[in-house]
């Protein structure tokens, strides 16, 4: 596989691959694995909006993160860190009262306090911290299959039940999203996302795209309604064509 299709997260017959870096740091005692992508987004944002959150993804970057969501399921020893703030601003987006927000996705088992974060984040950016640069495996079977066939739309109900580990945990703290939750959540999570990165390009393509309307507007949500409490806001994932190169 040529090291341009390996660069992101490509997809094969068999498996979703990402570049990551690797960092371990020592604090209050204890051991953190983290890890983020090898070079960062330049086409996927997160925005703390009124009435939850909206994360834009082009078609690239989308697929990363969606692995990346893959790989916190399997990473029950480490913290996933997306840096979005770095991400340039997305035209339509960030001119009201959007906050960009960095993503962290962070496994049941960690136990990860989102308080702790900050100083967790401090450490991992500082000049002289180590990277170790892999490329991270996931296979396929991994990612949940479409529960319908209805097409892609903001109010996709799933079936909902009390206490499901479909559930995922929400927490902001030092302009950061922290999602914590078991290799179901994350994994559903996942799937919301590739299917914005399948069928947004086609649409956007096809004619005028005009961001937050009806027209091309390719769009997923990450909880069905009951899904949502005091605790739980609504994660609207939506397509967005390349805005940095």
């Amino acid at each position: 596989m040529s090291a341009s299709k390996t660069a992101g997260a490509a997809l094969t017959r068999d498996d979703f691959r990402v570049k990551i870096a690797v960092q371990r740091v020592r604090q209050d005692g204890a051991d953190h694995r983290v890890i983020r992508p090898a070079r960062p987004l330049k086409n996927g944002a997160l925005y703390r909006a009124r009435q939850g959150y909206d994360l834009l993804v082009d078609r690239p970057d989308g697929r990363r993160i969606g692995t990346l969501l893959l790989l916190a399921a399997r990473s029950p020893r480490s913290v996933v860190y997306l840096p979005l703030r770095a991400t340039a601003p997305e035209p339509w987006f960030g001119w009201g009262d959007e906050e960009p927000l960095d993503l962290v996705l962070a496994h049941r088992a960690v136990q990860l306090r989102p308080s702790f974060w900050k100083q967790l984040r401090t450490r991992i950016n500082a000049a002289n911290a180590t990277r170790e640069l892999r490329t991270a495996r996931v296979p396929a079977s991994d990612l949940p299959e479409e529960e319908h066939d209805e097409g892609v739309h903001d109010d996709a109900v799933r079936p909902y039940t009390p206490g499901s580990e479909g559930r995922l945990g929400q927490h902001v703290h030092a302009r950061t999203l922290v999602l914590t939750g078991g290799p179901t959540a994350f994994r559903e999570a996942a799937r919301e996302i590739f299917a914005v990165t399948k069928d947004g390009p086609p649409a956007a393509a096809s004619g005028l795209y005009l961001n937050g309307g009806c027209n091309y507007h390719v769009c997923r949500a990450l909880y069905s309604w009951p899904d949502l409490s005091d605790h739980c806001d609504q994660i609207h994932v939506e397509f967005a064509p390349s805005w940095a190169r």
